[in-house]
């Protein structure tokens, strides 16, 4: 399996299968769209919670929402009984919204076998599908660890270096308003605009419902906005959520040559020091 995602009809069939771990990462604060509420809690049989904002990101950094250290992302996935030879697949309350990033975190961190449930739990529940009302626990630790593949994550200052480059594409996955400086940013203080040359992509364009676009419509979108098929992309967003729904797009699409930009806007729009437009 090489493609990033699973349908409910094959989730469905593989719930027993003695290495998947299902995981929600489901996340507390939603933005960029309007947040599916719920008035109790709904789990896919089997599903462990990935407690995503405890769990996955490095709290012992100043960056909101910073990617996790090696030995952090190594104690939290094998926590949840994630071994070398599981299946991960994950999914979150909202259709896309924060599995992507929970997806990244492990292919970041040299797992391959993770993948996104295509519509998430909205999907899953609107096919009549059962679900329980509580989280599974894991019975064993893992055995995994995590080492960080350092060309899918990067830093303030390999997206300022690159600036202008030809063979490097930063796209922005904020809503067109925030990206042109229009509409407040959610953080008070926080500059608006976008870093200099980067492409605007919101990642609600790349959804259709709670599931992703087909391959040719992502097609369509990516060569929409004038990108190299050979170039490496950069993805920003607000803070290194909904970049990764875009990362997830690109690798539906079949362009592999991504890259989390760790910090997005909430560390670029907090330094007066680096450009705006």
């Amino acid at each position: 399996m090489n493609f990033p995602l699973v349908t409910t009809d094959w989730l469905a069939q593989h719930l027993e299968d003695p290495d998947l771990v299902l995981l929600d990462a489901s996340i507390e604060i939603v933005l960029g769209k309007e947040p599916l509420v719920y008035d109790e809690l709904y789990v896919i049989p089997g599903a462990l919670s990935c407690q995503i904002d405890k769990l996955f990101f490095n709290h012992q950094s100043p960056q909101t929402h910073a990617m996790p250290t090696e030995d952090q992302f190594t104690v939290a996935a094998k926590s949840l009984g994630v071994s070398h030879n599981s299946t991960v697949v994950i999914y979150d309350d909202q259709g896309i919204y924060s599995a992507p990033r929970a997806w990244w975190t492990f292919k970041a961190m040299g797992f391959d076998k993770v993948f996104v449930l295509d519509g998430g739990l909205p999907q899953w529940r609107s096919e009549g599908r059962d679900t329980v009302r509580q989280f599974a626990t894991a019975t064993d630790s893992g055995d995994i660890k995590g080492r960080l593949q350092q060309y899918k994550v990067c830093d303030t200052e390999f997206v300022l270096t690159h600036l202008g480059h030809a063979k490097v594409d930063i796209i922005d996955a904020r809503a067109a308003g925030r990206f042109n400086g229009t509409t407040p940013e959610p953080r008070v203080g926080m500059r608006g605009g976008h870093i200099p040359g980067s492409l605007n992509l919101p990642f609600a364009q790349v959804l259709n419902g709670f599931k992703m676009k087909s391959i040719r419509e992502l097609h369509t979108i990516f060569a929409s906005l004038d990108t190299s098929n050979n170039a490496q992309r950069v993805f920003s967003c607000g803070s290194g959520i909904t970049a990764c729904i875009l990362i997830l797009a690109s690798y539906v699409a079949g362009h592999h040559q991504a890259a989390l930009y760790d910090g997005s806007w909430a560390v670029w729009g907090g330094d007066a020091a680096l450009p705006i437009e």
